[in-house]
Order: structure tokens, then C-alpha cells, then sequence
């Protein structure tokens, strides 16, 4: 479809609930002019005022909505991409060319909709393309930038999406923050005029500070007391590398969210006829409340994203926190064995395996030098393999092939391969440097460590993949432009997981970043999994687990019980079952109680992971809420016919606990359910949860039911089951 100079045009995005409306103006500016529910009538759209430049007070540019803001003519806010094009021109002025909309499955499903931009005077052209998931109401937004010039444009600022709220009256950020062991604190404040910069330069491990990830909760603040209510939005970046997200409340006061790679040190300079692709943003709006966007993002992640999103998953025992990297192959025999005996999946080497002239003896030495040591492991990975699949389990490995340690061989034949500046002294986190996944050779060396060990041991059947320093100094020896490594950096890791994946489509890899330092869906494009934080102190981890719950599906979040924490085992173990569980603690240190507890949770958990992994998520009482101390959430299947309900006790004011109902969600009213409580420790009174009684879902709903938590009974997880007569 092309535009006459007369004509309006109105593009709607529409999924089953959301709607996102763009209109070409007789100027042919392309402006948003409406984000929210979804309209009956879709020509009614037309009827929505524009903001006019002659209008007294109004919008003097006639840009401060537009979808992609350009910069250096008559903007005068802050703009989505500024360029200086070949002959020293910094401005740039965007037309609406044309538009098509696709149908990309018999399902309808997937809507993709294009709009082709070019300036009015550079052969200088961009593409936006917004990819619509209708049931998950899921909006996927990205940008291409090309031009035909006669030389190199450099782009200053590149940004993936340009949105702009203007039916509402308030808008409050809520942002999540914090450091190692600190992930994802939720913070919310008041948006008002100017601008709020979230926004990384770590490089790697860029989630470290500050998450991609936001609530933007219209009107009214998020309410903690009841999740079913509010006017939300949400978004989210799927890049792995330095981002910056701005909210501009403008002179209208109306809201402009830009967001995308930090240009930040990353001026790029783009050849002629070459394409820049963005990153995808995605972002979703509710009428309803944070549960129904969680939900969303957890159906459209398991089904779109993540890899064999709706399938299963490994339980495992990891033995770093048994020996950190003082172990042997006895050692690890034994507690291979232990993992046998209390019944997980696979048994998973952690760090310290690697390194024979600089053994990694601890975390100084030895990264990057990928062959086994022979004083540790004489007979090599393949005979930790073979001994844990002689007794049914499977063999998992720890690597980080990024990063490398001074003291190695690596660093002594490959100084070049480093991101490291020249003429100043490094700057060690851990003890280690960054390799530059800019250079074409480290891209094949990292690939080749990867394939090496599935080449040598077919059957290895996990990898945990660790990141844990960011980039200080940076400087590439290769890069022909050094304000290309931030961004060359990240497109190199992503080749490397692309030829990954083609060849290993299906292996389970864990994302891991010192923590929650790396957690985006651009990253988890190409892994099963993450870890959320190194805190796995129990209550601490209600918390983080809760944020990220927001975002990410329970299948995705490994949750390893340890030794961390002074709360019990089983309040530990109740918290871990709350998404993929596993174990990195000593085994065989468990006295009788705590060895048959964790056995006997494994094998329920093995019965009921299912719903948890792919049911629908409903939080219940938030830990946020003023004047509870509580944390309860469920899971309900598809046919809603089973349920798991986990509640926390998080504060220990005197009488803290649960103290009266708690209405539940999701089931169906007119079926009955028995309620049976699971996880009981040995040796303990019985459950005062009687197994025999049966509620109907609408009383559950309606009324409630008490889980008695309190300081007794600080964790508490009831099944909930229909009740066929």
C-alpha cells in the first residue's frame, strides 16, 4: 500500500486484546497515535486526535509522537536515531513510503507488519517491522537501517522501538536494579517531565545493575494487594549486550519511550547497501492487571522463544558449592553416586576441571585452557561420563569460553585475542580478562571448544555457559573501528550460538552470568535455562524468583537448594520446586530425615513438575503487600483440573503467618477439588490439611482457603486435585 500526498492511512497492530495504531499524516509522517485495548470497530480508530503544531501550546514540531523519531530537523525531543551521512549532513527527515501487513501462518496466529520509511532527500532508508503474537498479545518491534550513500553514514544512535503513550494521565516506572547476590529489586517512581535513563555499559554481564526488563503501570500505581486490576504495560530487550531504555514525559505531558543498543561508545558506520538489524523489542499492554501479562510472556516464551519450550527438563546435582575446585575423580565418583542415590537426572562438574601448565586450582589461573587436568581427572571427562551413565544418570559440564584467565597458555600465544587497552595497566575482575568475540578467530575458538567436547563425548548431555566479568578497558586489536566492539561483541557470540544450535538444536544449556547477569530473550533465544542469582538463601530467593516471574516462565528458572541460608531444608526444598529444581549441596552430609525428605520430593516433584513447568502461573498474595508477610503463588493446568499452591512465610513479626483465606485463582467453579498437603518432613506431625476435603472451585475462588502458615510451618505447598466420585 503507498500513500498519496492527501491521503491519511491508519495502520493498526492489533492482537486478540491489544492494540497499537500508527497513522500517516498528510505529510507523510508516520505517527503512533494510540496504544491500548483493542477496539470492536477497527475503523473507529480514525476518530483518535492528533496533537497539531497550530494548536495553542500544542506540539510545535509535529514529532513528539513519532514512531521513529529522527533528529537534526525540526525535532526538538529526543530522537530514536541521529545519523551523520556521508557528506557531514546530521540530519534526517522520515517519510512514509509504504506498508504491508502478512499472515504468516494458516493460524493467523503471527501478523507481521512493515513500514518502509526514506528520508526526503538521502537515498537513506529504514524499515520497522512490528510482529504481532495475537493470543499471547505479545508485540515484537524492530528496526533496519540501510542507505545507498556514496560513502559511510555513521550512525549515533540506532534505536529499536519509539512508543508514545497519550490516553493516559500518569505513568509510574516500575524498574528492577541491584548487583551480585542483589538481583532484580523492584523499585517504582512517578514519571515527570524530562527524562528517566535506564541503561547499562558493562558489556557482558550487562544485567548485572540494571534489567532490560519494566512495568509501566497508567494512571494509578501497581497495585501489590490485587494483581487482577490495573492498566499496565510491559516491556523487555532482547539484546545481551550495553542498552539504554529513556522515558521522555514531554511538554504535553505525554509519554515517549525509546529504547534499544546503548550508543553509548558505539557510533557504527555503515557501509553503503549494507543492512543494521536492531534488536527486538518486546512489550505487551493489560486492562487486567500483572498476572494476565505474566502469563502471556510465559505462553509466548515457551511456545515462540525458548528452546523446547513445552517439552521437559533434567533435575541435577551440581558439585560446586560440595568442593568448589578442590576435587578429584574419586571425589566426583562419590558424589556422582550420591546424585544416584537421591534421585536426580544428571550430575553437573562446575568450575576447576580444566588446565594442566596453569591449573585452575582456584580462579587465577587456567580459564581458557579447555583440556582436562590430568592430576584431577587422569582418565578424563569420558570416564565421569561413563560412571555416572553405568548407574542411570546422565553428565553435565561447566565452561565459560569467553572469558580468560592472564595466567594461561591462552593468554601467552593469543595476547591479541583480549579486550584490553594498550598503554594501561588492566584492571582484573576475577582474576580474568574478556576475550573479544569481535575477532573472527576468537568467534572460531569458542565454537570449537563447544563442539570439541560434544565431538569427543557424544553423550554429554548438558552445559552450564558462565560469563562473570564485564569489559573494562575496552579496546579490540582487529576492530577497524573501536566504536564497533560493543555491538560486533555481541552479534560474534550470537554466530557462535547460531552454529551452536544448528548442529546441537536440542542440548540443554544453562544461562549463567555470575548470577542473573546476563537474563534476556535475545540470549535465551539459544538456551533452555538460566540462574537467576548465586543467592540461594531461601527468602532472598522468594524474592528474586518472584520478580523474575514476571518475565520468564518457571520451566526457565533454575532454582538449586544449598547450603545458603539458616532456614530448613524442606522451606529451602518448597522454594527450589517453585520452577526447575535442582541441588548443589553436600549429599552425603544429609542426615536419614533429610536424605528420605529430598527423595520423596524428587519423586513428587517428577509427578507434578508438568504443571509447574506449563501451567498457568497466578500469584496470590505478593511479599510486596502492605501488612502481609507472606509470598503465595500457583500453578493450574490447561485442563484445570490439578494445582500446585506454594506459600512462603517471609517476615517473622509476632502472629506473622497466613491468618485467614486466601481466595485462589485460576481453577474452574464448577469442579470440586481435594486438597492434599505434599513436602511434609519426616518425623513431623501430621499436615493439618485434611487430604479428604472437598471444595469447589468457586468456593476456592470466592471465599478461600487458609494454607496456616506461620512461623511453625513457614513453608506450605498443597496440591489441589478434581475430585472424580
Amino acid at each position: 500500500m503507498t500513500a498519496n500526498q492527501d491521503d491519511i492511512i491508519h495502520i493498526s497492530i492489533e492482537t486478540e486484546s491489544t492494540a497499537l495504531v500508527i497513522r500517516i499524516n498528510q505529510n507523510r509522517d508516520p505517527l503512533l497515535i494510540y496504544i491500548g485495548k483493542r477496539l470492536c470497530n477497527n475503523e473507529e480508530y480514525a476518530y483518535i486526535p492528533s496533537f497539531d503544531a497550530k494548536q495553542l501550546n500544542g506540539d510545535y514540531t509535529g514529532l513528539y509522537s513519532s514512531v521513529y523519531t529522527p533528529s537534526g530537523t525540526r525535532n526538538l525531543l529526543e530522537p530514536a536515531i541521529q545519523v551523520i551521512h556521508a557528506d557531514g549532513n546530521p540530519s534526517l527527515e522520515l517519510k512514509y513510503v509504504s506498508h504491508q501487513q502478512d499472515k504468516n501462518n494458516q493460524s493467523n496466529e503471527i501478523i507481521l507488519t512493515t513500514i518502509y520509511l526514506k528520508d526526503s532527500v538521502y537515498p537513506f532508508e529504514v524499515i520497522l517491522y512490528y510482529k504481532a503474537f495475537y493470543n499471547e498479545n505479545i508485540i515484537e518491534q524492530w528496526t533496519s537501517i540501510k542507505h545507498s550513500e556514496d560513502d559511510i553514514v555513521r550512525l549515533q544512535k540506532y534505536s529499536s522501538a519509539n512508543l508514545y503513550f497519550s490516553s493516559f494521565h500518569k505513568y509510574y516506572l516500575t524498574h528492577f536494579h541491584g548487583d551480585w547476590a542483589r538481583e532484580m529489586i523492584p523499585e517504582e517512581i512517578q514519571l515527570t517531565s524530562g527524562i528517566k535513563i535506564l541503561d547499562t555499559k558493562l558489556g557482558t554481564r550487562a544485567d548485572l545493575f540494571q534489567s532490560p526488563s519494566f512495568l509501566l503501570s497508567l494512571n494509578q500505581p501497581l497495585n501489590h494487594d490485587n494483581e487482577d486490576i490495573g492498566e499496565i504495560f510491559a516491556g523487555t530487550l532482547a539484546w545481551t549486550g550495553n542498552y539504554q531504555i529513556q522515558f521522555e514525559i514531554d511538554p504535553l505531558q505525554n509519554l515517549r519511550l525509546i529504547t534499544g543498543i546503548n550508543p553509548y561508545a558505539s557510533e557504527y558506520f555503515l557501509i553503503p547497501n549494507k543492512e543494521f538489524i536492531t534488536p527486538s523489542f518486546l512489550f505487551q499492554y493489560s486492562y487486567q492487571g500483572l498476572n494476565v501479562l505474566s502469563r502471556n510472556w510465559h505462553r509466548w516464551a515457551r511456545k515462540y522463544r525458548i528452546i523446547d519450550g513445552e517439552g521437559d527438563r533434567l533435575t541435577l546435582l551440581n558439585n560446586w558449592e560440595a568442593t568448589y575446585f578442590n576435587f578429584d575423580e574419586q571425589i566426583l565418583t562419590t558424589l556422582i553416586q550420591d546424585g544416584k542415590k537421591l534421585g536426580v537426572d544428571l550430575f553437573l562438574l562446575d568450575d576447576g576441571w580444566f588446565g594442566n601448565k596453569y591449573p585452575r586450582d582456584n580462579d587465577s589461573a587456567g580459564l581458557g585452557d579447555w583440556q582436562e587436568n590430568i592430576q584431577k581427572l587422569p582418565h578424563g571427562i569420558g570416564y565421569l561420563i561413563n560412571q555416572a551413565e553405568t548407574i542411570g544418570m546422565k553428565f553435565g559440564i561447566w565452561i565459560e569460553p569467553e572469558m580468560i584467565n592472564p595466567k594461561s597458555e591462552l593468554y601467552e600465544n593469543h595476547p591479541d585475542w583480549v579486550i584490553k587497552l594498550p598503554n594501561r595497566s588492566a584492571y582484573y575482575y576475577r582474576n580474568q580478562l574478556v576475550l573479544d568475540m569481535s575477532n573472527k578467530d576468537v568467534q572460531e575458538f569458542v565454537y570449537n571448544i563447544v563442539d570439541q567436547l560434544f565431538t569427543e563425548h557424544p553423550t554429554l548431555a548438558y552445559i552450564k555457559w558462565d560469563c562473570n566479568s564485564p569489559i573494562y578497558n575496552a579496546y579490540s586489536t582487529t576492530n577497524s573501528h573501536q566504536s564497533h566492539l560493543y555491538v560486533d561483541y555481541v552479534h560474534g557470540l550470537y554466530d557462535v550460538l547460531d552454529r551452536l544450535r544448528q548442529k546441537y538444536p536440542s542440548v540443554p544449556i544453562m544461562l549463567c552470568s555470575g548470577g542473573g547477569g546476563r537474563i534476556d530473550y535475545g540470549m535465551l533465544k539459544y538456551f533452555t535455562e538460566f540462574w537467576p542469582s548465586d543467592n540461594t538463601d531461601g527468602v532472598e530467593r522468594v524474592f528474586i524468583q518472584w520478580n523474575y516471574s514476571y518475565f520468564f516462565p518457571a520451566i526457565t528458572s533454575c532454582n538449586h537448594i544449598t547450603d545458603w541460608g539458616k532456614q530448613s531444608l524442606k522451606f529451602r526444598t518448597d522454594v527450589s520446586m517453585m520452577g526447575k529444581l535442582g541441588y548443589d549441596i553436600v549429599v552425603s552430609k544429609f542426615n536419614e530425615n533429610e536424605l528420605k525428605f529430598s527423595q520423596d520430593v524428587l519423586l513428587t516433584y517428577n509427578r507434578l513438575k508438568d504443571i509447574i513447568w506449563h501451567g498457568e502461573q497466578y500469584r496470590l498474595v505478593s511479599p510486596y503487600r502492605l501488612k502481609r508477610d507472606i509470598a503465595s503463588l500457583m500453578y493450574v493446568n490447561e485442563n484445570q483440573d490439578k494445582a500446585i499452591w506454594f506459600t512462603y512465610l517471609v517476615g517473622h513479626r509476632y502472629l506473622a503467618g497466613s491468618n485467614g483465606a486466601i481466595r485462589l485463582k485460576g481453577l474452574n467453579s464448577t469442579k470440586i477439588y481435594t486438597i492434599q498437603e505434599i513436602n511434609i518432613y519426616p518425623d513431623t506431625d501430621p499436615s493439618t490439611i485434611i487430604s479428604e476435603q472437598s471444595l469447589s472451585g468457586d468456593y476456592l475462588m470466592t471465599y478461600g482457603f487458609d494454607p496456616i502458615v506461620n512461623i511453625q510451618r513457614p513453608s506450605v505447598v498443597l496440591e489441589l486435585a478434581e475430585y472424580i466420585k
